[in-house]
């Protein structure tokens, strides 16, 4: 069989493509022509042809994870750079970008997105010359229509104006010339993303049946794909239609609910309390009856809250994970993290701000331990006395030596989407739609713990929400009579990380949708959410303080005698964006 891929002016990351097609092990599913450039008649000819688009798009999109991280991370207040940074990362935290910033170029998103226009428009041509059926049209198109959709929005939230294109362009250079391509700002951009994913003919992931979702080994190829309801909501979150973005969330929440398998219907996506016999969990936990020793916490590859990070891709990494992408150590392109992260053989350019450490040591678990262990025990470690960010690099290094267990294996993992995530803007949209109890609920201890009465034994009309969808939650959990329902496991994103509850202070909703941003900061730090999270706020609050203290606190508790100024410049809105530059190649 030969899948040849169209080259638009630019390289699809062939290796990424090889990759992930050939993690099945039938007969080699891909073969590339020796030149980049191919005829006209070499592709788009069937529905091999489609699949090989569609996952080289996925691999030139592996290209973007480092400047992925990079621009949502360091430009926000959770990292800084390292001594070993060069002047452009430097210039990216103190946002004083000049045009030549490497990491600043928005040339790769749109090499990328000009990929995904040249097969949206090939995809409807192939359904016309009955070269693909409805079917197959409806999910290839859907898919590549979500995935340029994710980098317009990212492109919004970073550069503000940017021209929306959605044909291919022959020379991807001409993007720079605003005769040609207007740029629209990005408003206007969140209601032309929301005009397009209305339009989409399919919102579902790839049927199991489909050529492009293959099972290799226990793990399901479908988490490769983005899940296009997780961006339908994110969209309708920045564009303030909440109802909207909870439904869409809450369908990606119940993904496993009509599943006849328990495991999988109380499980998948719902932030399970802890497993205190076994650990074989995603919790922070301590070994049983030694609680109050903080020597007991549980701290490997395969149980607990860090494993979610380190663990094979199996039945568990599949309860949390909605989209990852894995680099290879034998394909381009290279996982960029460890030279990113690690200072045991990368280069160590980025690392944990003071104020993201300060913010861990700020909180209390149960146990009373005076720290939350999702900081220097899971998503950073002290290595050589230096703090370093390690939710890229348990695969990558020894956990006792802290050195790279082999410095030719640098497979890795771009972390995407997962349920903490998609649990906190649910709980953000649910807020902002008057929801303040269900999000509170969903924020501390869960579901249950919420509405239950106590004493109360008979749960026929406790431990639910009595609501329709998309606010509909049923947690009971009780033998008389006996109920087993969806949600009786959720425990809330603090539950399973073992803290004390944060509770709500004057204004319910302001109150709460700071302490959901202030928990993204602490469950999802160093995953490439942060810079979009302030915006979100601060555009949502008319505040452009929310953005510029936590910048200012960042680069303040460091010493950096800018801090002041910065803050001063990111009181206006308008220099949150970077310049839309090419720069100098």
């Amino acid at each position: 069989m030969k899948t040849i891929i169209k080259n638009t002016g630019n390289k699809i990351a062939l290796g990424a493509l090889a990759v992930l097609l050939c993690f099945t092990s039938c007969q080699e599913y891909l073969e590339v022509e020796p030149q980049d450039k191919l005829n006209e008649d070499q592709v788009y000819n069937d529905i091999f042809d489609a699949d090989a688009i569609v996952v080289g798009i996925y691999g030139k999109f592996m290209g973007l994870a480092k400047k992925h991280i990079i621009l949502n991370e360091l430009r926000a207040d959770l990292v800084s750079p390292t001594d070993n940074a060069d002047g452009y990362l430097r210039e990216l935290n103190e946002h004083s970008v000049s045009k030549n910033n490497t990491y600043a170029n928005p040339k790769d998103f749109y090499e990328v997105i000009n990929n995904c226009n040249d097969a949206l428009e090939n995809f409807k041509i192939m359904v016309e010359e009955n070269k693909m059926e409805i079917s197959e049209f409806n999910e290839r198109y859907s898919d590549i229509g979500t995935l340029r959709s994710w980098l317009y929005l990212q492109l919004g939230m970073h550069y503000g104006e940017i021209p929306y294109i959605t044909e291919p362009v022959e020379n991807i250079d001409d993007v720079q010339d605003i005769s040609q391509y207007p740029r629209i700002p990005f408003d206007q951009l969140l209601e032309e993303l929301v005009d397009y994913i209305e339009s989409l003919p399919y919102t579902d992931p790839y049927n199991t049946n489909s050529t492009l979702v293959i099972d290799v080994d226990g793990y399901n190829t479908a988490k490769f794909f983005i899940n296009k309801n997780c961006l339908l909501g994110d969209i309708y979150l920045w564009d303030g239609n909440y109802l909207q973005a909870a439904s869409h969330y809450k369908t990606v929440l119940e993904t496993a609910s009509s599943s006849g398998n328990d495991s999988d219907r109380f499980d998948i996506y719902r932030i399970k309390y802890a497993d205190v016999v076994n650990h074989n969990d995603f919790a922070v936990g301590y070994t049983r009856f030694a609680e109050q020793d903080a020597s007991s916490l549980v701290n490997n590859n395969t149980q607990g809250w860090r494993s979610m990070f380190a663990r094979e891709k199996d039945r568990l990494w599949n309860t949390e994970w909605i989209w990852s992408l894995p680099f290879d150590s034998n394909f381009a392109p290279k996982n960029p993290f460890l030279n990113l992260f690690s200072n045991s053989g990368g280069d160590y350019l980025l690392k944990p701000s003071q104020h993201a450490m300060d913010i861990w040591e700020e909180e209390v678990q149960q146990n009373g331990v005076p720290y939350d262990a999702r900081g220097k025990k899971f998503s950073y470690n002290m290595i050589n006395d230096q703090p370093v960010i390690m939710k890229y690099l348990f695969k990558h290094l020894d956990p006792i030596s802290q050195l790279p267990v082999d410095e030719f294996q640098t497979a890795g993992d771009w972390f995407l989407y997962r349920a903490a995530k998609l649990h906190l803007r649910y709980a953000e949209a649910a807020n902002r739609d008057n929801q303040h109890k269900i999000a509170d609920a969903l924020l501390n201890y869960g579901v249950r713990s919420a509405y239950t009465v106590e004493g109360e034994t008979d749960k026929t009309d406790i431990e639910q929400t009595h609501l329709p969808f998309p606010y509909d939650f049923d947690a009971r959990n009780g033998d008389f009579p006996r109920y087993r329902a969806d949600w009786h496991r959720n425990g809330g994103i603090r539950g399973r990380a073992y803290l004390e509850r944060t509770e709500v202070v004057g204004d319910s909703l302001i109150s709460i949708e700071g302490n959901l941003i202030n928990e993204s900061a602490k469950e999802l730090a160093f995953e490439g959410n942060r810079w979009g999270d302030l915006v979100r706020i601060a555009r949502r609050r008319n505040d452009p303080s929310f953005l510029a203290d936590r910048i200012y606190q960042k680069l303040s508790r460091e010493g950096n005698s800018n801090a002041s100024a910065v803050r001063s410049k990111l009181m206006n809105p308008e220099n949150w964006y970077l310049p839309f530059e090419w720069g100098v190649e």
